[in-house]
């Protein structure tokens, strides 16, 4: 309850860090907050035309398919990278005066998540395009982003703690994201991977959320319990273990920073 009410007294302080962050991200570009919607749309157009020639058969409606994968998929990877290296970034502001030092890798995943909601016109516009019904069930779309929303957050306290205390982390994880690219069903079917490769598949959080945004904008149905269950589990399991590694560390920050 405590950490509520401080979470509570600093929010303006947290809506500030956010607009500064996508200001900053933004900064001196022609196109702006366009780049949210042109930028998934051209990647979506150059991986439809390499991969929907091999899984035309398997997969109905291919560029959502791809695109719902790829927007979910790229929020968790921009938001957790950006929080790994917020307590760095911030090192001097935190010397200096008293900001609670959660503020700065929560913003940076908030301010991915606004990036993600500019996303979803792209996806929206791929989906009239492409003639996909659209059913009362896409009105469930903000669960699966609720969820992932709240994964990412644990996930990125995790990392800006990992990131101060061992600056290899900075370059360790990006392999780990491109092992998770593909430990995740985002262009390709999950029907095609043999049985062991299932079992990988299926111990993966970002293959539940995935799955439960493709039921609701792609397949016209709710996810079932299994889905709903899994992510609702995985994000509380991050944000626990995030909250609880964050907050017994970062009385020590200043002295790695």
């Amino acid at each position: 309850m405590r950490y509520l009410k401080n979470f509570w007294k600093y929010k303006g302080l947290l809506r500030e860090f956010v607009a500064r962050d996508l200001k900053v991200k933004y900064r001196r570009s022609f196109l702006g907050y366009l780049w949210s919607l042109l930028s998934p749309l051209l990647m979506m157009i150059v991986l439809t035309a390499v991969f929907s020639s091999f899984f035309k058969f398997d997969i109905p409606n291919y560029p959502v398919y791809l695109l719902s994968g790829q927007i979910i998929f790229t929020f968790f990877s921009e938001s957790t990278s950006m929080s790994m290296t917020s307590i760095l970034s911030g090192g001097s502001l935190i010397k200096k005066v008293y900001v609670p030092k959660y503020i700065f890798p929560v913003s940076r995943v908030l301010s991915s998540f606004v990036t993600l909601l500019f996303s979803l016109v792209a996806i929206f516009i791929v989906i009239l395009f492409t003639g996909v019904k659209i059913t009362p069930e896409v009105l469930f779309f903000p669960f699966p982003l609720l969820c992932i929303l709240i994964f990412s957050i644990g996930m990125g306290l995790i990392m800006s703690v990992l990131a101060v205390y061992f600056r290899d982390m900075l370059h360790l994880y990006t392999i780990l994201l491109s092992a998770w690219t593909y430990l995740t069903p985002i262009f390709y079917p999950i029907s095609i991977v043999p049985d062991y490769v299932k079992t990988i598949i299926y111990s993966n959080p970002l293959y539940y959320y995935v799955e439960a945004f493709r039921d609701v904008v792609l397949y016209n149905q709710l996810p079932d319990f299994h889905t709903n269950f899994m992510c609702i589990l995985f994000s509380l399991i991050s944000l626990g273990l995030g909250l609880t590694i964050f907050y017994k560390n970062q009385k020590n920050f200043v002295l790695h920073i």
